[in-house]
């Protein structure tokens, strides 16, 4: 069988059957997509062990990042599931190792930073009065980028949460802040349009549709140079880490902040854990071996 032929009922099967995102969907057309090119894919039979070895071989010559060629990977893999359980007779999925890639690091900003970043908007303007609401919003919940984005306007601020379908389709609840409530009612009360999105486009002073991820990313950045934050990368999951953070700090449990951000495994979470050190040391010398030490 044609192999372009499987791989788009693959990608139809993500998103009707497992519910992925459609930017899901253009990744793994573009992974999969470069392997068939790459490895000479003309039939699912033309798919080896052998094959796939070189295409491997050959991102890692592209001086790729670990993290860059895992997603190809992960992508390979899912498919050659796929091709499994619709009788597919080709490589074993569990044949394909998956690279043992460093502890992912990452990289916070300080309570003082945070604090300049979330003031730094004008509210006196509509388009200040958004982006104040996009930051608060962002660091009292931790949504996703995409998470946020996708939020309508018709959302209950009395009850201090809302209800976000995440990655894989899965719905958790996030709880809004007092501070943040009150900058999404203040936005939301300067609006005079009827579009259905929360987060809107705004250009001289109109409104011209739900604003983009790139427009956020754009608009963090903005606000990191304007708050005096030098030589740190910013972006809208900078707030993401400094909400999970917050709360380990304070003393949340792992589990809920899990649940919180919406990961899959808590291995995903443990990533913040390094940030806490110190508050495991505060623990440490308050209470280790306290009778020795008298």
């Amino acid at each position: 069988m044609l192999a372009t032929t499987v791989l788009k009922e693959y990608l139809d099967y993500l998103e009707v059957e497992r519910g992925r995102a459609p930017a899901t969907r253009r990744a793994y057309a573009q992974y999969i997509g470069r392997f068939f090119a790459t490895a000479d894919i003309k039939e699912v039979v033309d798919i080896t062990e052998e094959r796939i070895r070189d295409f491997r071989l050959a991102l890692a010559r592209l001086n790729l990042k670990k993290a860059t060629q895992s997603q190809y990977v992960i992508a390979l893999r899912s498919f050659l599931k796929y091709l499994a359980r619709r009788g597919h007779v080709t490589v074993p999925p569990e044949r394909i190792e998956l690279l043992k890639a460093p502890a992912r690091q990452i990289e916070i900003i300080s309570h003082e930073e945070l604090a300049r970043l979330l003031d730094a908007p004008d509210t006196k303007t509509l388009l200040g009065a958004r982006d104040k609401a996009i930051l608060e919003l962002f660091f009292s919940t931790g949504l996703r980028l995409s998470e946020l984005c996708s939020l309508d306007r018709f959302i209950d601020l009395k009850k201090g949460e809302l209800t976000v379908r995440g990655k894989g389709g899965k719905v958790r609840l996030v709880f809004l802040s007092p501070v943040a409530c009150k900058a999404v009612a203040a936005y939301m009360d300067r609006r005079a349009d009827a579009d259905t999105a929360l987060f809107v486009s705004i250009v001289r002073g109109s409104v011209i549709g739900r604003m983009t991820p790139r427009a956020v990313e754009r608009m963090i950045r903005r606000y990191g140079i304007r708050a005096g934050i030098i030589g740190k990368k910013l972006s809208p999951h900078t707030l993401r880490h400094c909400f999970a953070t917050d709360l380990l700090v304070n003393g949340a449990d792992i589990r809920s902040v899990q649940e919180m951000l919406g990961h899959a495994s808590i291995a995903t979470t443990q990533i913040y854990t390094h940030v806490t050190n110190q508050h495991l040391r505060e623990a440490y010398k308050a209470f280790h071996d306290k009778k020795r030490g008298e």
